[in-house]
């Protein structure tokens, strides 16, 4: 049996999509077969991010790596958090929550190894206030996405998305909740697929 792959889950906060990742792991790995990929490490830009406690409670490496003593040397952020990735044999990022605009250095460091999860049906509605601007627009659907991290915003190649209607008498937080429902299934099943070798290159060319 293969080695599963490495991943580490970067946060901001909460960290609710990286415990389903880590949880979608952890039952695979009990599964007959294993699972085709484990979460190694989560990293965060806050120390006060709860997703740490939650990371540590449910057995990973969980680290924080303050952005504020690197000022506006994003790069320099960067760099400590990739030195750490290195360090802990890393081979897949999944973004969850991380609220930090990524430079190019550490996007193409990382190009076709790094996934994200964004609140919307991409291309639509990147960037921030998705559910809001969703339902001014009078979209019936509303949903999530997960797509390659580039250089562009929510720019990157779609791997997979999950559809939410919008009810009569929606919010923006009514909304947001049914999604993250969404995203609790979809991102752990796209990584699994992603790290088995199911999906597209550029991850499972030549490997």
């Amino acid at each position: 049996m293969t080695q599963p792959v490495r991943i580490a889950v970067l946060i901001s906060g909460a960290g609710s999509n990286m415990a389903a990742l880590i949880d979608a792991a952890n039952a695979g790995a009990e599964r007959a077969g294993g699972a085709s990929h484990e979460v190694v490490l989560v990293v965060s830009n806050r120390p006060d991010a709860g997703g740490l406690a939650i990371a540590e409670a449910k057995g990973v490496t969980a680290l924080a790596i303050d952005h504020r003593p690197f000022g506006k040397d994003r790069e320099g952020h960067e760099r400590a958090v990739h030195d750490a990735l290195i360090q802990a044999d890393v081979q897949v990022i999944a973004l969850a929550g991380y609220m930090r605009i990524l430079t190019p250095w550490l996007v193409r460091s990382w190009a076709g190894r790094m996934l994200n999860i964004h609140p919307s049906l991409l291309p639509l509605y990147p960037g921030v206030d998705t559910h809001a601007r969703a339902i001014a627009a009078g979209d019936a659907e509303a949903g999530c996405t997960v797509h390659l991290v580039t250089d562009g915003v929510d720019e990157g190649p779609i791997l997979g998305q999950a559809r939410v209607p919008i009810l009569t008498g929606d919010t923006a937080e009514t909304l947001s909740e049914r999604v993250r429902v969404a995203e609790h299934g979809l991102y752990p099943a796209i990584l699994g697929e992603f790290c088995a070798g199911l999906l597209p290159p550029p991850f499972g060319e030549g490997r």
